[in-house]
């Protein structure tokens, strides 16, 4: 069995640019409760000052993105394992909303638009 390491955040970054993408960074070494992980997101991906700062807000804003520029946007969250350890039950909320969000977001999705959200996890 080969065990397959996550690529670094510098080089999903590259990619992400290569391919004409916008990254977000999301640091999670210092993120170990659902509120703050959730301001992190907010902060990387600008949301408005009306985010709501709960998972229904979470989605209801990562599933809109009107006010980046249309196009993918790659939400790079850097050790995500922090707050898996630290919450169990919030990571698997958080990381549930993020992935639900991707799937409305890509082509067919519900609220598909002019914006797609690719959610990567790194361990660096």
């Amino acid at each position: 069995m080969t065990v397959q390491q996550k690529p670094d955040s510098k080089t999903i970054t590259q990619q992400a640019r290569a391919r004409g993408a916008f990254s977000h960074v999301l640091d999670g070494r210092a993120l170990g409760d659902k509120l703050s992980t959730l301001d992190a997101i907010a902060a990387a991906l600008s949301f408005p000052d009306y985010f709501g700062r709960n998972l229904d807000a979470l989605y209801d804003c990562l599933t809109d993105l009107s006010w980046l520029p249309a196009g993918e946007h790659v939400l790079i969250w850097i050790a995500s394992d922090v707050l898996r350890r630290a919450d169990p039950k919030s990571y698997l909320a958080v990381h549930s909303v993020l992935s639900d969000a991707q799937r409305a977001l890509a082509p067919g999705g519900e609220r598909a638009d002019s914006r797609t959200l690719t959610v990567v996890l790194t361990d660096d």
